[in-house]
């Protein structure tokens, strides 16, 4: 790896790799000043009289992002206002709340102020997790003004477990430029995770691939569901071994390097900056780490190979995958994708449904194709509270999974007829630690800011920030 700065910094546990014989190798360095003034996720774990590593002494915070595309319905979203109170009633889209009521906060007037107007979708979408200005552009200099919430925590903590995070889906990548719809490459409506104002991180679709990453190696390759799954070198690496994936990756990024000028070779070049993070997650699989155990095992059996045929199986295994992943503290955030922008998923799967998701949000204020809309919105919900339902029977000590967690949900439109952009429809479930007053609804100042939300639950994983994207405040989570 090269450095570009001479002031970057060394970990001490910092190895040469090399290949001997077709297989790793590892070479420690000499302490060197830039290994000076590591940060404290760099000191010596604890260990007990028998050199093993203590494991932590409470469970630690883990936070999931779930985005569903198109919005909802608001006039059956927003509940009537109780006088002197923060309770709310179901309303008909919330209605599938019912049991998991009390575990769930419904966070009201929080957007993003700098979401570009020029498209009702594909700019929203990298926006959600970040707050940034996103730039219209064909795919060749994607920016989206910022990092995201999910990788900004991964920065802090990510070194704590084997994976930094943990990015799922259920839609393949999208390719080409949306001309009609402004101008914008639709890679932007695929990502919610972004390594940087950049870097998009793909999302695992396969459960079996997903599923893989927490116990086959998975710390040490990538997402593969955008590779060509029947690519015989492709194949055969992941018979071998998940690590040597990468090796396809890179092969591929050099073959395509010979064939660029020299611009395009800088871009190429700082992309596949972005497989450091590939060692990095190396490396932290290689020295011990202080994580929680978990007593007992929950039923989460290897998926199948490929893709479920039923969506709801689909959606629902990787539900439990991410559940797992915090069980075992293979992770502490995750994000998973229900849908990319505009799906075209037809969900005629559901009773009184005979429409995709993203032609009937555009409802034209019909009623047959309101009513139609928010059932697929209700859907939704119906499987955010069985992941509520799920965390919450795992019993962490005294606490649950559900009790040391941060689940957030929702869209980055209102409306998917209107494209709005305030008072964005988002649940937030859990108690975070401690941090977090459950079972009620939660009104801020109009038009506040959706950032101020992710300072907060930073703070809540104990995560010193004062300042995240558009930020200007904190949103009282306990009051």
């Amino acid at each position: 790896m090269l450095f570009r700065n001479k002031r970057a910094r060394l970990s001490r546990r910092r190895l040469l790799r090399g290949l001997s014989q077709g297989s790793a190798v590892g070479m420690s360095l000499p302490w060197l000043h830039a290994m000076a003034g590591e940060s404290p996720d760099d000191t010596p774990p604890v260990v007990d009289e028998n050199g093993k590593v203590k494991p932590l002494d409470r469970p630690p915070v883990r936070t999931a992002f779930l985005f569903m595309p198109n919005g909802v319905n608001p006039p059956n979203w927003t509940p009537p206002e109780i006088a002197d109170s923060d309770q709310f009633e179901l309303t008909p889209m919330l209605q599938p709340l019912a049991d998991v009521r009390e575990e769930v906060v419904l966070l009201e007037n929080l957007h993003h102020p700098n979401v570009n107007m020029r498209n009702g979708h594909w700019p929203k979408v990298p926006a959600f997790l970040s707050g940034g200005f996103v730039l219209r552009t064909s795919g060749r200099d994607m920016d989206t003004g910022s990092m995201s919430a999910d990788q900004f925590i991964a920065s802090k903590i990510g070194s704590h477990t084997p994976l930094p995070s943990l990015e799922l889906g259920v839609d393949s990548a999208y390719t080409g430029v949306d001309n009609v719809g402004g101008g914008f490459t639709r890679i932007y409506g695929s990502h919610i995770a972004w390594r940087d104002r950049h870097t998009p991180l793909p999302n695992e679709i396969v459960p079996q691939l997903a599923f893989d990453r927490l116990f086959r190696g998975g710390a040490a390759s990538p997402p593969v569901s955008g590779l060509n799954l029947h690519d015989p070198q492709v194949a055969k690496s992941l018979q071998r071994d998940t690590t040597s994936v990468l090796d396809v990756v890179l092969e591929d990024a050099r073959g395509l390097s010979r064939q660029l000028g020299s611009e395009d070779r800088a871009k190429l070049d700082e992309y596949l900056q972005s497989v450091r993070s590939v060692e990095q997650r190396i490396e932290a699989s290689m020295k011990p780490q202080r994580r929680w155990i978990n007593e007992g095992k929950i039923d989460v059996p290897r998926p199948g190979p490929g893709l479920p045929e039923q969506h709801i199986e689909h959606v629902r295994l990787m539900m439990d995958i991410m559940i797992l992943a915090f069980w075992t503290d293979s992770t502490r955030v995750a994000t998973f994708m229900m849908g990319n922008a505009q799906t075209g998923r037809n969900f005629s799967f559901i009773d009184g449904v005979k429409s995709s998701f993203h032609g009937i949000s555009h409802h034209r204020n019909e009623p047959d194709r309101i009513a139609e809309y928010e059932r697929i919105g209700s859907w939704h919900i119906e499987q955010y509270a069985y992941l509520i339902d799920r965390m919450r029977s795992l019993k962490e000590g005294d606490s649950t999974l559900l009790d040391n967690s941060m689940v957030m949900f929702g869209s980055t439109i209102r409306d998917g007829n209107k494209h709005d952009i305030e008072n964005l429809p988002l649940l937030l479930a859990g108690r975070g630690g401690g941090a977090i007053r459950t079972g009620r609804r939660l009104v801020a100042p109009e038009k506040s800011r959706l950032c101020n939300l992710y300072v907060s639950m930073f703070n809540a994983m104990g995560i010193e920030a004062e300042q995240f994207g558009t930020s200007d405040g904190k949103v009282d989570l306990v009051a």
